[in-house]
């Protein structure tokens, strides 16, 4: 497991926020097709994958299933599905590059693949063919579907 320690910041990310990422993505990859379909790794490619897929006009989304994370503890990534091709042709989609351990493991499983991320951290950052944001190595990224609305104090009665 990895240690929550190295994680010293936060940045959270929107709903808003993550579509103008996405479609910022989508305007870079656009001239890099034409694409046969993508490849989500899921969880965290599924949401990605679909604003991508619209901004391109892809309409075949198939998935590659990794484990790898349990909140803020990164394990060992097992694999849940695999597919059926070394990627030729194909977008290969997550929200973000951290580490790198299971970004290669997808990489070995679809070769020929164009790996794309949202987020991108250092360590991670040459597994991936494009990515939109470099996101520091100790920050942890707080995407919105980890995230809750909640009610904030107004500041006048926290001081109270």
């Amino acid at each position: 497991m990895a240690d929550k320690s190295r994680y010293q910041k936060m940045f959270p990310v929107s709903w808003e926020q993550l579509h103008r990422d996405c479609r910022a993505l989508s305007w870079r990859l656009v001239e890099k097709g034409p694409w046969k379909g993508i490849l989500a790794i899921t969880r965290g490619g599924l949401v990605p994958a679909a604003i991508i897929a619209r901004e391109l006009d892809i309409h075949l989304i198939d998935t590659i299933c990794l484990s790898s994370y349990d909140w803020k503890d990164q394990g060992e990534a097992n694999v849940l599905k695999d597919v059926d091709c070394d990627g030729e042709g194909w977008l290969l989609i997550d929200d973000l590059v951290d580490t790198g351990k299971t970004a290669k493991i997808a990489r070995d499983m679809v070769p020929k693949a164009h790996f794309a991320t949202v987020y991108a951290k250092p360590a991670g950052r040459p597994m991936v063919d494009t990515y939109i944001t470099e996101v520091s190595q100790d920050t942890w990224i707080l995407f919105p579907w980890d995230a809750a609305s909640q009610f904030v104090e107004p500041i006048a009665l926290v001081q109270e």
